[in-house]
C-alpha cells in the first residue's frame, strides 16, 4: 500500500489508550453504570482499531490517559483541528470538563495554536463539527450550541450548516453522519428532523443512507483515510454500498466503546484537520 503522492505525509490521528476507560457516569442514552465495559476487552479492541488505521496508512499519535477521566479516550471531542489551529472543546457535562486542560496541554505540545470559545458556549469539537468539502456541517442541541458553531465558522471563515439532532441516541453529529469526500457522505436519516434531512440532501450531492439497525452499530461513526473506511462490526449493507462507491471498508469490533455511546470515529481525532480526512490522501 502506498500514497498516491509520495511527498504527502501520512495522515496523523490522535488516540488515547483506554487504560482508565469505564462507565463511571451516565451522560447519554447509551450509558448505564449497571452495564459495565470489560476493560481488558476494551484495551484489546482499541489496539485492533489502531492496527487497522496504521495498516490503512495513518500515523497514530498517543495522548497519555488520565485516571479519573474515563472518556478522555474519545479524542474526537477534544477539539476541531484546522491547519495549525485547534478550537478547544467546552464540554456541556461537568463529568468531561476536566479533559479540557489535558487536551489543551497535549495539543500545544504538538505545536497547535489552541483557541477557546467564550464562556457559556458549549462545543464538543470534531464530534459535532464535520467538514464536507468547504462546508462545515454542525450538529447542535444535545451537546453543542448553534451559537458556538456559528462562532467556529466565523473564526475559520467557512460556511456553517447547522443540523439539529433529534434522537438522543445520536447525540453527536459524528454518530449519524460521516463525510467521505466533497459532496459525499454516509448518514442515518432518523437522527435528523425533516428540515435537517432536506438541508443535507441540498448540501451533499451523494448521500449513502444507513438503516436503523446498522446505525445502532455506529455505522456512521467511521474513520476515513483516503479510500479506506473503518467501522465497528455489524454494518454489512453499508460496507457493500461503500465498495460499490469505490471505497475499501474495514470492520473491527468495538462493542465495549458502544456501551458508552462511541465507536471508531469517537476514538480518533484527525490532527491534519477534519477537512483533510478523506480527500487529501488518495490511498492506492
Amino acid at each position: 500500500m502506498s500514497l498516491s503522492n509520495i511527498d504527502t505525509p501520512a495522515p496523523r490521528i490522535m488516540m488515547c489508550p483506554p487504560d482508565h476507560y469505564g462507565i463511571e457516569y451516565e451522560i447519554n442514552a447509551w450509558m448505564s453504570t449497571l452495564r459495565q465495559a470489560d476493560n481488558a476487552l476494551a484495551v484489546a479492541q482499541w489496539g485492533q482499531l489502531r492496527d487497522v488505521l496504521e495498516h490503512c496508512g495513518a500515523e497514530v499519535l498517543l495522548q497519555p490517559p488520565v485516571k479519573g477521566l474515563p472518556d478522555l479516550v474519545f479524542t474526537a471531542n477534544a477539539a476541531l483541528i484546522y491547519h495549525d489551529r485547534a478550537v478547544l472543546s467546552r464540554f456541556r457535562h461537568p463529568q468531561r470538563q476536566g479533559e479540557q486542560l489535558h487536551d489543551r496541554q497535549w495539543l500545544e505540545e504538538q505545536g497547535f495554536r489552541v483557541e477557546e470559545l467564550p464562556d457559556g458556549m458549549h462545543f464538543e469539537g470534531a464530534g459535532d463539527a464535520l467538514f464536507c468539502g468547504d462546508t462545515l456541517l454542525s450538529g447542535y442541541r444535545m451537546r453543542s450550541d448553534a451559537a458556538a458553531m456559528q462562532e467556529v465558522g466565523r473564526r475559520l471563515n467557512h460556511r456553517v450548516i447547522p443540523l439539529e439532532l433529534a434522537d438522543p441516541y445520536y447525540y453527536h453529529l459524528d454518530t449519524c453522519l460521516c463525510p467521505l469526500a466533497p459532496g459525499r457522505a454516509i448518514y442515518f436519516p432518523g437522527a435528523f428532523d425533516d428540515y435537517g434531512r432536506r438541508v443535507l440532501q441540498d448540501v451533499v450531492k451523494e448521500l449513502i443512507e444507513v438503516g436503523e439497525d446498522e446505525a445502532r452499530s455506529f455505522a456512521c461513526n467511521a474513520v476515513v483515510v483516503g479510500k479506506h473506511v473503518v467501522t465497528n462490526v455489524g454494518c454489512p449493507r453499508l460496507h457493500q454500498d461503500l465498495r460499490s462507491a469505490g471505497f475499501t471498508p474495514h470492520e473491527t469490533p468495538l462493542s465495549e466503546f458502544v456501551k458508552s455511546g462511541g465507536s471508531a470515529k469517537c476514538l480518533t481525532l484527525r490532527l491534519d484537520g477534519e477537512e483533510a480526512a478523506s480527500w487529501k490522501y488518495a490511498m492506492v
